[in-house]
């Protein structure tokens, strides 16, 4: 582990540089960030400002589904950023690199250089968080705790989504649609799924994983979640993880260099 933490650092730190090589492109990015998080914010204060609840929840507790799903979204972001570089290493040749040295290539792929700009606007991300809460009232510890390990397993459900798109990458060259269509459906996440009508809720709680990510907790934040539903969740994030890395497995069985 140690090993892999000192690679990581080395990665990241060399992305880190490039990104901040362009101080006017880093101004700009997390600018255009905190506008479009500001924007929807006034959005949902808009949304609710007639009847101060929205689906059956007050305004705070629609703030905290957004929140949350902006949580999730950030540090999924920050950590595997390398996938989004993934299709050029495939049709360029540069993964036959990954595959001859003496370490994962599938550390290498997800987390081949996380992207700092993500973490900084987590920062005070975070600090609304607990303003919200502070807004909601009085929430349990245990309500906390299972929120934090809640939001964990939304991640593990990202990481295995992000490890299914490079076994989809190495068999079709296909990442960056697969990738993008990920992040449109979990956008539907940002407010209550009871919102939209009965089937798509259905569908986003049953079929695709937006309940199991951003719902979820969100609900155990609130008290509103039972144990088995917690239990549900984190089998269904074990299930999807164990899905994805096999297919991975597959799909490196099914390589062909770019040079041959």
């Amino acid at each position: 582990m140690n090993k892999y933490f000192n690679l990581w650092v080395t990665l990241t730190s060399r992305t880190t540089q490039i990104a901040l090589y362009s101080r006017s492109g880093v101004l700009l990015f997390t600018l255009g960030k905190v506008i479009r998080f500001v924007f929807f914010v006034v959005f949902l204060f808009l949304l609710t400002s007639r009847t101060n609840t929205l689906a059956g929840y007050t305004v705070w507790q629609v703030m905290l589904f957004f929140v949350t799903f902006n949580i999730i979204d950030f540090i999924s972001q920050f950590l595997w950023r390398e996938v989004y570089r993934f299709r050029n290493y495939i049709i360029s040749g540069n993964f036959d690199y990954y595959l001859t040295r003496p370490v994962s290539p599938l550390f290498l792929s997800l987390m081949g250089g996380s992207d700092v700009l993500d973490l900084i606007t987590l920062i005070p991300l975070v600090g609304f968080l607990g303003f919200i809460m502070s807004q909601i009232g009085d929430i349990a510890f245990i309500n906390i705790v299972l929120y934090v390990l809640l939001i964990l397993n939304a991640l593990l459900i990202v990481l295995s989504f992000h490890i299914f798109v490079l076994g989809l990458g190495i068999v079709t060259t296909e990442v960056d649609n697969a990738i993008w269509m990920f992040r449109e459906i979990t956008q539907l996440g940002r407010v209550p799924l009871q919102v939209y009508p009965r089937a798509i809720t259905v569908v986003f709680t049953y079929l695709l994983p937006v309940a199991a990510m951003i719902a979820i907790p969100t609900h155990a934040l609130l008290g509103l979640l039972t144990y088995q539903g917690v239990l549900i969740a984190f089998i269904f994030s074990s299930v999807l993880l164990w899905g994805s890395y096999s297919f991975w497995r597959y799909a490196l069985k099914q390589y062909a260099s770019a040079s041959s």
